[in-house]
């Protein structure tokens, strides 16, 4: 398996890196686009709704918290990255669908 260029190992966890398409027809995990993983949101892009989308979609998936998934980069950009407190890339992964 070839490695997941968009996830990154730190010390407090992994870093994802996302692309984000808002107003999608349904919440979903796109393929990874270069070093970017596509995700999709039914949440419009206007006071923060598909951040906030995004971050309980990536809990749910990873059934966590939403205190775990913190979005740290790219808050009004559909570039993003986000910390996933206490995960390993492999977790992450796994949980994604890889």
């Amino acid at each position: 398996m070839p490695p997941a260029t968009f996830l990154r190992e730190t010390a407090g966890g992994t870093l994802l890196s996302v692309k984000l398409q808002p107003r999608a027809a349904k919440n979903e995990i796109g393929e990874p686009l270069g070093n970017e993983l596509k995700i999709k949101v039914t949440a419009p892009p206007v006071d923060a709704a598909a951040n906030q989308a995004l971050v309980e979609f990536l809990a749910d998936k990873l059934d966590c918290s939403r205190g775990k998934v913190e979005l740290i980069r790219g808050h009004t950009s559909r570039h993003k990255t986000l910390m996933l407190h206490g995960f390993a890339p492999e977790e992450v992964f796994r949980s994604l669908g890889g």
